[in-house]
């Protein structure tokens, strides 16, 4: 304990302390810092030892009244909530007070912070198996999962699934579980903001106490999305068709967000189909990705300056159109060939390969394609050009995030169908644009926007850096994403 005074003008005499007689320079007490420590204690009513509460189970302090927070040790914010802890009178460690006759003192002295484990609420309720108040059940009829993985990106760029205590992937969807229906309400609203899909809420009553008239319930939340992801062949009922500005019966799923995108292979012409007008007007997929071939293309001849009929809707500028001559690579013993149009004409050549759906030689049992005439139905829809996939693999120097969840019953061909995913990031600059791709610096950086066969690639320019940056104590910090 030392005085705090303003160095002297003029030369002064000491006096004598009035309690001891030892001489000091003179003060305002006029007592020693030996006799002032007997008689007063500046740090009187502030507590010397405080404790905090920490989680072992999800690592985190308890900031009352009932909010738990993330800290890294010796962390701003981890001071900030140990000082939370005193007085509200005292506002730093070092204390400086007005006592005795205007004689001001510091005094420095420790707080002791004692760590208690204490579980929180989130994770007692995991460990009671009784965790969860909310579910949020999503749901694709599908064969592939193209659409959950946008759906996952897109989850990860707002960080929905951060308010979730649990996250399930079963067959056919995925289960979201909250603490709070609140959450849940969040994500419902944010899946039927994102993709075309239909919910249904309902709850079921798991106690109730007299006495308070209170009501415990469990709520589920069921979400379907459209069966119908990117890269499907459709056909449309006829209503549905001319209410889309009479455009072909069948037609290619090219692109699934907020909106089924559909482009018709014959004409260009496009249109979008939102949630409720498919719910309206349902249709299904006419293939699933498993039962694509592979052509060749034999001939082709571009289609310019074709115009629409009355009342036809919008064309697409990102296509071209084209007549060609395709032969299956499995009968290329064969002289067979197949004539159709597509929407294709602006990616492919002479020689190169191509995934389709072979019309012609498939059993189809579909409503509104029986009633078609034969002679409008395509021999062949071609769907998207194909590229070597281990090249195309072997040079991605890019990634994405995962969420992180349980997975039980999955299918074998997982991977195949990510790769799928990815490789529709990497020719749609129209899908990639929600989606943040990361560099990955497991691979070399390549300048290059094309591989050598032609595949397209995602620019270094549209690729965010992954950051990991370490806290003051050199333990692991927040992964930062930046430009």
């Amino acid at each position: 304990m030392e005085y705090m005074q303003a160095p002297a003008t003029s030369s002064q005499g000491n006096i004598l302390c009035c309690t001891c007689g030892v001489p000091i320079p003179p003060n305002p007490a006029n007592m020693c810092v030996a006799c002032l420590r007997t008689q007063v204690d500046i740090s009187e009513g502030i507590p010397k030892q405080v404790t905090v509460h920490f989680c072992k189970q999800c690592e985190r302090y308890l900031q009352p009244p009932a909010t738990w927070v993330q800290c890294a040790l010796e962390s701003r914010e981890l001071l900030a909530l140990c000082l939370k802890k005193l007085k509200s009178s005292m506002t730093k460690v070092s204390v400086i007070l007005l006592v005795m006759n205007g004689a001001i003192l510091q005094q420095v002295f420790v707080v002791e912070f004692v760590i208690q484990s204490q579980m929180c609420d989130d994770c007692h309720r995991v460990e009671a198996k009784d965790f969860w108040k909310a579910v949020v059940q999503v749901r694709q009829k599908t064969v592939h999962k193209k659409t959950f993985y946008y759906l996952e990106q897109l989850i990860l760029k707002h960080k929905l699934h951060q308010n979730a205590l649990n996250i399930k992937e079963i067959h056919e969807g995925i289960d979201f579980y909250y603490g709070s229906k609140q959450h849940a309400q969040k994500m419902v609203d944010f899946l039927q903001c994102t993709v075309p899909c239909r919910s249904k809420a309902s709850q079921r009553l798991i106690s109730h106490d007299i006495h308070s008239n209170t009501y415990n319930y469990k709520s589920t939340f069921s979400v379907e999305i459209v069966p119908v992801c990117k890269d499907n062949v459709v056909c449309l009922s006829p209503r549905l068709a001319q209410s889309l500005g009479n455009m072909g019966q069948v037609c290619v799923c090219v692109r699934v967000t907020s909106t089924i995108h559909l482009i018709d292979p014959n004409t260009l012409q496009i249109a979008e189909v939102d949630g409720n007008t498919y719910w309206r007007n349902p249709f299904n997929s006419l293939c699933n990705p498993r039962q694509l071939e592979e052509f060749i293309v034999m001939d082709i001849d571009i289609i310019r300056n074709q115009k629409l009929g009355a009342g036809a809707g919008l064309r697409s500028n990102r296509h071209t159109l084209a007549e060609v001559w395709v032969q299956k690579t499995s009968e290329m013993d064969t002289s067979q060939q197949y004539h159709c149009r597509t929407f294709l004409g602006h990616l492919l050549n002479i020689g190169d390969l191509v995934l389709g759906f072979d019309f012609a030689n498939s059993n189809i049992n579909d409503e509104y394609l029986n009633r078609i005439n034969p002679h409008h139905v395509p021999d062949v829809v071609l769907i998207k050009k194909s590229y070597d996939r281990s090249k195309r693999v072997k040079r991605r120097n890019w990634k994405l995030q995962e969420m992180s969840r349980d997975r039980e019953g999955m299918d074998t061909d997982d991977e195949r169908q990510y790769q799928d995913f990815l490789e529709d990031l990497e020719e749609d600059e129209a899908l990639r644009k929600n989606v943040n791709i990361y560099k990955d610096a497991s691979k070399i950086p390549v300048e290059s926007d094309t591989d050598d066969d032609g595949a397209p690639r995602i620019s270094l320019m549209e690729m965010l850096e992954e950051l990991s940056l370490s806290d003051a104590t050199g333990g692991e910090g927040a992964d930062m994403m930046t430009d």
